[in-house]
């Protein structure tokens, strides 16, 4: 089978296991007059990922949902209103910050311009309208299908929040397919928002966590709040060593992830005839649009199986693949010949 469901099934090859045997491990629960737990390995990885994104420190959390939580709850209260897009993760798929069960925040929700990038006018007039103190952005944005937000316009967007006195939090799950497809550093990025969350478990290929980065006050706030969510280490140097691995040996190979993904992408290129093929590919995701087909996204996901290609379902008339550390320029080209064959049959 090719799997494409997502690059959270990337798997830890066995260097990145042997890290852990010879990792010091510690007790991060307790902590020091500097608000540092006792796991080296923990602190070494906060250390390294808050270097790379230019932040002056960072908080290892047990998810990329639970780091977004943390970085979201520094800038806004339960209750208040947040500018988030339409179709982004955190109110779409994480729900937490959004529920009404939970912290009932208000979405202000934002359109995208023609390139599929934040429409920098809109936020500024929501801004004004709402009074809302927090924009939440997700660089590069899933469901879009990958799109990265340029650096000049992240520029642009701080300026406008900076104007009303708002924050910017990123969900930067696939921040460094974003850097590969700019050619841009995470510093340049990161710089123009007030906190990121980076995932480990995702492009770079560790198997757990993420890390929530911003100003150390923010993030010594950040790890009382991660407490009261229940999310505490004690040994957690078996999960930060894979990620230390990831972040000096994995950074370097996204750009084939975005490779393989135009390679699908130009196969189907002015070939398909019931199926809509997303107009750019800037990073390691290829969305479809069914919307045209005889056939619903799930009943699509059903054939695909049958061919041996494991896809899923996104938005309303969608379905992503997503390519990462383990797929091939063969089971690219693989993956295009079995959506085309489907497409024919439709």
């Amino acid at each position: 089978m090719i799997d494409l469901r997502s690059d959270t099934l990337t798997m830890p090859d066995r260097a990145m296991l042997e890290a852990i045997l010879t990792a010091p491990l510690g007790d991060d629960g307790r902590t020091d007059k500097n608000n540092r737990g006792e796991d080296k390995t923990i602190n070494e990885l906060e250390d390294l990922v808050a270097a790379t994104t230019g932040k002056e420190s960072a908080l290892l959390c047990p998810t990329g949902t639970f780091a977004n939580t943390v970085g979201a709850l520094l800038w806004a209260k339960a209750g208040e209103k947040v500018l988030v897009h339409e179709q982004q993760h955190m109110l779409l798929t994480e729900k937490f910050l959004f529920s009404d069960q939970f912290c009932r925040m208000e979405p202000i929700k934002y359109p995208f311009n023609a390139n599929n990038t934040p429409d920098i006018d809109a936020i500024d007039n929501l801004l004004q309208e709402s009074g809302a103190k927090l924009i939440c952005i997700e660089n590069t944005h899933n469901f879009s299908g990958g799109y990265v937000i340029p650096v000049e316009e992240m520029a642009k967007l701080h300026a406008v929040a900076d104007k009303y006195g708002a924050k910017i939090h990123m969900d930067g799950a696939r921040l460094f397919h974003a850097t590969a497809s700019l050619g841009v550093n995470a510093k340049e990025i990161c710089q123009y928002v007030d906190s990121v969350m980076v995932c480990i478990s995702k492009g770079i290929g560790a198997p757990v966590g993420a890390l929530m980065c911003s100003t150390k006050a923010k993030v010594d706030e950040g790890r009382e709040i991660r407490k009261i969510l229940g999310g505490g280490w004690r040994q957690g140097g078996v999960f930060a060593a894979p990620g230390i691995y990831a972040f000096k040996h994995n950074i370097s190979r996204m750009i084939e992830d975005i490779e393989n993904a135009r390679l699908t992408a130009s196969l189907l290129q002015g070939k398909l005839q019931h199926i809509s093929l997303q107009k750019e590919v800037q990073s390691n995701i290829l969305v479809l649009d069914l919307a045209g087909a005889s056939v619903s996204p799930s009943r699509f996901c059903e054939m695909a199986k049958e061919k041996g290609l494991l896809i899923k379902t996104v938005l309303k008339t969608c379905v992503r693949l997503v390519y990462y550390k383990g797929i091939t320029a063969e089971d690219a080209k693989a993956a295009a010949n079995i959506i085309l064959e489907l497409d024919k049959s439709l």
